[in-house]
C-alpha cells in the first residue's frame, strides 16, 4: 500500500458503523478487557474524543458491537420445517459467537436491546409462529433457545488439556479414576477420546443438544 493509500485510508471519514467494526476486530484480536475509546480511537487513527461524535461513551459503545455481533446471524429463509429452521439458525449462531468469545457475557450485561437484537428476536418468534406454537409457549421457547443458541450456556468441564496422554497412559488413568470414582472410570474406559475423559466433540456436543431441545419443545406444542 502506498503512503497515499495509507494516508487517505485514516482520513477516511468516521461513521458509526465504522467505529463500532474496529471495536469488534479490537476485542477480537485483544479482548473485551482492552476495549477503550482511547485504544480505539488510536486503532482508528483519530483522538479519542473524535468517536464521541459517533457514540456517547464506554456503554452505548458496548451496546452498538453485541448488536453488531447479533446482526451476524443469519436468518434461514422460511421453509415448512420449523425444527430445520431453527436448527440452521442456531448453527448459524454458534458460528458467529465462536468468531467473537467474548460476545455472550457482555451482551448478558446489556440493558439496551439494539435493533439487531429485536430483529434476532423476531424471526426466533417468526419461526416458532410459523411452527405452530402459542405465543405463551414461543415466549418460553425463546428464553430455552436463547441461553444455548447465543452462548450463555457452556459446558462446565474444561476438556482442553495439552499434550493429551498416550493412548497407554490414559488407560492407566482411567483405571486409576476408577478406583475411587467407578462411574466417572467406567465413562473414561468407554468413552471415544483415546481411552480418557475429556476431548469431546465440541460440534457434536452441540447438535446433541440441540437436538434434545427441539425434539423437547416439538412434544410440548403437540401436547399443548
Amino acid at each position: 500500500m502506498t503512503s497515499e493509500a495509507v494516508f487517505t485510508e485514516r482520513r477516511a471519514p468516521l461513521t458509526r458503523e465504522r467505529v463500532l467494526q474496529a471495536a469488534v476486530e479490537l476485542a477480537d484480536r485483544d479482548g473485551i478487557e482492552a476495549l477503550s475509546m482511547r485504544k480505539l480511537g488510536k486503532e482508528l487513527g483519530v483522538e479519542g474524543m473524535a468517536l464521541y461524535r459517533h457514540v456517547r461513551g464506554k456503554e452505548e459503545l458496548l451496546d452498538g458491537i453485541v448488536d453488531a455481533v447479533v446482526g451476524e446471524i443469519r436468518t434461514p429463509r422460511g421453509g415448512t420445517d420449523w425444527k430445520a429452521d431453527m436448527r440452521a439458525l442456531a448453527l448459524g449462531a454458534r458460528t458467529v459467537m465462536l468468531r467473537h468469545p467474548w460476545a455472550p457475557r457482555v451482551l448478558v450485561d446489556r440493558k439496551e436491546i439494539g435493533p439487531a437484537t429485536l430483529g434476532h428476536i423476531d424471526a426466533v418468534l417468526g419461526i416458532l409462529s410459523a411452527g405452530g406454537f402459542s405465543i405463551d409457549m414461543a415466549h418460553h421457547a425463546l428464553h430455552v433457545l436463547g441461553s444455548r443458541i447465543l452462548g450463555f450456556t457452556q459446558d462446565p468441564f474444561n476438556d482442553s488439556a495439552d499434550p493429551r496422554p498416550s493412548p497407554e497412559a490414559a488407560v492407566q488413568q482411567a483405571k486409576a479414576l476408577a478406583v475411587h470414582f467407578p462411574n466417572v472410570g467406567e465413562l473414561a474406559l468407554a468413552a471415544t477420546h483415546e481411552g480418557a475423559l475429556g476431548g469431546c466433540d465440541d460440534d457434536f456436543e452441540f447438535d446433541f443438544s440441540l437436538d434434545l431441545i427441539l425434539d423437547g419443545l416439538d412434544r410440548k406444542r403437540q401436547s399443548a
